[in-house]
Formats: C-alpha cells, structure tokens, sequence
C-alpha cells in the first residue's frame, strides 16, 4: 500500500474522532462575514475558530467552561451555527428532507380569483380602501344628467358612472307655459334609468335638482310628483342663484392661476346663468365665494331657437337673437371696473355651445371630453367657429360628430347668446369647461362631509386596505 492510501483524509479523519469538519477560512469575505467574524473573536483569515466539540459531548465541555450567563448563550448562539454549517442532512444522514407541505384549503372556503393588477378599481375603491359614492342629477330643460363619484384627492373626484340623455323638458313650454305630455314621457323614461343605476350602489350622499322648465311650468310641481311616484326619485327645484353658484362650483378648478376676474357663463336650455368673479389676494378653495355680481337670463338654447326659428338661420336672424340678449344683459346691473385688465382676466363657459365649439374647432372625429375640458379658445378662434357654423345648413351642421341631429337645430341660438356675452365682456380668450352644475353639486356634498381634510386624507392612505367590516377603532 503506498504511503498516500495509507494516510486517510481529512473529511474521514474527522468522522473517525467524532469532530465535526473545520470550516474553511475565506480570506476577506463579504462585509457581513467578516463583520461577523469580529463580533465572535475571529479574522478574516480564519484564525481563532475553534473546532467544534462532538455532539455527544458538547453539554460536557460547556459545563466545564465559564458559567455565566453571557458566555454561556454566546457559546451556545456560536455552537448552533457551526453545527448548521457543517452538518448536511442530506449527504450524511441520507434521510431526504421534505419540502413544508400547505394545509390542505377547507371545503367551504372556494379559491378566491387571483386579480389583475393592471384592471381598473372595483366599484367603492379609490387608492386601496373604500371611499364614499355621491350622486348628482341635473334635470335642466334640454337634458337629463347623473354622475357618480367618489373622492380622491383634495378637491377632485373619480367618476364611477354616468348618464346623460337629451329629452327636451322645455319643448313648447315658452308657447304654452306647460310641459307637455310627450316631453314629461321622455323625461320619466330617462329618469327610471338613473333611479336604475342609483339602485344599485350605495351612495352615501346624493341630491336630484331641477332647474328652469319646472320652475317656469304651472305643472312643474305636479311632474315632479309623477316622478317621485313612478320612479322613486324627489327632485327639488333650485332658484337661479343656486343654480349660478353651482355653475361656479363645479369649475373652481379652471380659472387661471394669473386671473383677478372672470366672467363664468352657463348656456342652458331655458335659461342661460352668469356669473361675474372677482379674485383678491385671499383666494379661497370655493371659488363661488368671490362671485360679486349674478344674473339669470330667461333665455336659452331651447326658447330661443324656438321663437326665431334653429333650423334654417340666416345672418338677419342670428342677428335678430344677439339682440334679444343684448337687451337682457343691459338690464344687469354690473360695474365695468369689476373686470381687470385684459391680461388679467378671461372667460369660462359651461354649455353644450361651447364645448361643441371646441370640438368643432379642434376637428374630432368623435366628441371626446378628455381634449375638450380645459382648452383654450382665442377670441378669433371663437370668432371664427361661430362663422363656419352659420355658413353650414342644417344637413352640414347634424352631419358633424361633434354635433349631430339632437343638436343641430339649438347650436346656433347657443352661438347667439354666447356672441351677446362677448360684447359685454370682451375677453382676449375663453377657457371651456364640459362640466356644470352636476360637479358644482359633487364639490359641495364632499367638501361639506369633509373627505378631503387634509388628515383624514393621509389616514385614509397610511394603512392600505380597510377593512369595510370594522370601523377605525374597532378590533
């Protein structure tokens, strides 16, 4: 036998005494490693580590050593981790260790869905817990309108579902001083939708208002009891100053930061809401606490068009309209130095007029709010739109995607009274707003309950997911 063979090596060695393997010093190491070493009296190069005792006779060794208790749970921490390095389960003992096996899932728990990150917020859910739902309706003369939303941050919210039919409440009303029976059918019918769609959430907080037609209507009153009867719903009837305040509301947020005054005008259907805003130094978060002076013209889209005729206008009738409301506006009592500067000040319009204005002169092949909310119209942009419009028949004007049939015959009156505002405010540009009196509505239910003080804004977010089932405080 060659003197090589003969001498055993140094894993057999070591399982022959009984003694665990020494481990391998590494010279330097990681940080951690060699932080380790220090702590526990060792080098990097390995010097001062001790051979581990055998296991049978570990307990003998430390109760021949230091008895305090110190030095006992030091050796002991420093005796289950040598043991650990050295020890593999596997190649010495050949008993195969088994991987943690889970609990068996009880029969009448069914796996739960696994969700895509990327999906849209469930109903009731802003940022991980489950915000509040408020609903606004608007019932105005010519259309029928629901939102629902749920706060996020300060003075915004998200919209979780929406609404909005044209049913001409107000057709006939400036001849007849009624609602006719066809208008007030087509209105219930819109109206069972949005009873439909409130039904089936749960709003916290919600208000339903309706605006010129019933309140100019000697059957106002007695419609809204049909309503309430047929679809559940109690619509009140708000005055012209709440509806200009609301109208105010519902575009705090698009009044330039440079601005001292504005002029926020909203064309409805039978009446058309104005609202003269002055900005000091003080500026407050409800912008219609800076409205100085307000009026309500008894005039809109829908009786106007219908006393000079919406669908064949020619300049002399267009001209005829502008008139009209000039003649309403020189009876608003409204100081010329209100206003600023022109650099200092602009418009803000909130109507069907406007908004087709912008789509028309942005040429979209489809109206689409996300471009249209919040543009910028120079007064010879404005200018010029209003002359393409009254250069199109009828046929031209319901054939734009912006427009359409519903629309087509009321554009051009909306045009008329949005010229007669213009004369008495000329401003160098105009901001348009696709938002009213829905949103002024929202604004003030959320900021009245408080959802976005500024601390229950940052509880709300610190701790994830609530859990509906218990309130704050609550184990």
């Amino acid at each position: 036998m060659s003197p090589s063979a003969a001498q055993p090596s140094a894993g057999q060695a070591a399982g022959s005494s009984g003694l665990a393997e020494r481990p391998q010093a590494v010279p330097g190491g990681t940080t951690a490693r060699r932080n380790k070493r220090r702590k526990h009296g060792r080098s990097a190069g390995g010097e001062n580590v001790r051979p581990l005792a055998p296991v049978g006779q570990r307990e003998t060794l430390q109760q021949d050593q230091h008895h305090g208790e110190g030095h006992k749970a030091r050796r002991k921490h420093r005796g289950r981790k040598a043991a650990a390095r050295a020890a593999s389960p596997a190649a010495e003992t050949g008993i195969a260790v088994a991987a943690p096996v889970a609990p068996p899932r009880p029969a009448h728990q069914p796996e739960q869905p696994r969700r895509d990150f990327a999906s849209p917020p469930r109903s009731g859910e802003r940022d991980g817990y489950d915000a509040p739902l408020y609903a606004a309706l608007d019932l105005g003369t010519n259309n029928c309108r629901l939102l629902v939303a749920q706060p996020t941050r300060p003075g915004q919210f998200r919209v979780v579902d929406a609404f909005s039919r044209i049913v001409r409440l107000g057709e006939g009303l400036a001849a007849s001083g009624r609602l006719s029976d066809e208008a007030m059918d087509r209105s219930v019918e819109a109206l069972r939708i949005c009873a439909a769609k409130l039904k089936n959430r749960n709003i916290r907080r919600a208000r339903l208002i309706a605006t010129e037609a019933c309140r100019a209507a000697e059957n106002g009153e007695t419609f809204l009891q049909r309503v309430k009867e047929e679809t559940g719903l109690d619509l009140e009837i708000i005055n012209r100053e709440t509806e200009a305040r609301l109208a105010v509301s519902g575009c705090s947020s698009l009044v330039g930061r440079e601005a001292k005054s504005v002029v926020l005008f909203d064309i409805g259907g039978g009446s058309s809401e104005i609202a003269v805003i002055r900005i000091g130094e003080n500026r407050s978060s409800r912008l219609a606490n800076h409205i100085t002076h307000w009026t309500s013209l008894p005039v809109g889209v829908v009786t106007l068009s219908e006393r000079h005729g919406g669908r064949d206008v020619t300049p002399e009738s267009f001209a005829g309209m502008v008139s009209e409301v000039e003649g309403m506006l020189a009876n608003f009592d409204c100081p010329g130095d209100v206003v600023h500067a022109p650099e200092d000040f602009h418009l803000i319009g909130t109507s069907g007029t406007v908004t087709t204005l912008a789509g028309v002169h942005l040429d979209l092949p489809r109206y689409d709010r996300r471009r249209v909310d919040g543009v910028w119209l120079s007064d010879d942009e404005v200018t010029a739109m209003q002359a393409r419009l009254l250069s199109w028949d009828f046929s031209a004007r319901a054939a734009n995607p912006c427009i359409g049939p519903d629309r087509a015959d009321l554009v051009l009156a909306g045009c008329a009274i949005l010229e007669a505002i213009r004369k008495r405010w000329p401003s160098r540009r105009m901001r348009v707003a696709d938002r009213g009196l829905r949103e002024g509505l929202l604004t003030d239910m959320m900021a009245d309950d408080g959802v976005w003080r500024r601390g229950r804004h940052r509880r709300n977010h610190r701790g994830g997911h609530r859990n509906p089932a218990k309130p704050e405080g609550q184990a």
